[in-house]
């Protein structure tokens, strides 16, 4: 069983940053971020292996980067140059399958979620 809890949403303005974790608990394999906005369905933005090999949704490369912490067992997500359009609920997920496709279907635990609203 992995327990997955993330924090470090909040409000920020067009162009601005911000620091999303996920801390778990239990072994992870494979982690992810996805989000939601509403009516929209939940897109895979980032992910990364055991091994640290990291994969991106077109939307965010180059502006987002993953990052885990093996110790902590923490998963990260900073966020920059953020736009309204990134604008959603942010979740965290495990896999012990492979990362990709970062697909909702394919990951198995998740988090409550963390609220991202970006403002122009």
């Amino acid at each position: 069983q992995v327990h997955l809890v993330e924090s470090g949403g909040g409000s920020v303005q067009a162009g601005g940053s911000l620091r999303l974790s996920c801390a778990a608990s239990g072994f992870t394999n494979c982690m992810a971020w996805f989000r939601q906005s509403p009516g929209q369905e939940r897109e895979g933005v980032a992910a990364i292996s055991l091994g640290g090999r990291t994969y991106y949704g077109d939307s965010v490369k180059g502006r987002f980067t993953i990052s885990k912490d093996n110790i902590k067992n923490t998963l990260y997500l900073q966020m920059n140059s953020l736009k309204p359009e990134d604008t959603a609920m942010y979740y965290c997920a495990v896999t012990y399958g492979g990362c990709v496709p970062i697909s909702p279907g394919s990951y198995n635990y998740w988090g409550q979620g963390t609220q991202v609203t970006v403002s122009s």
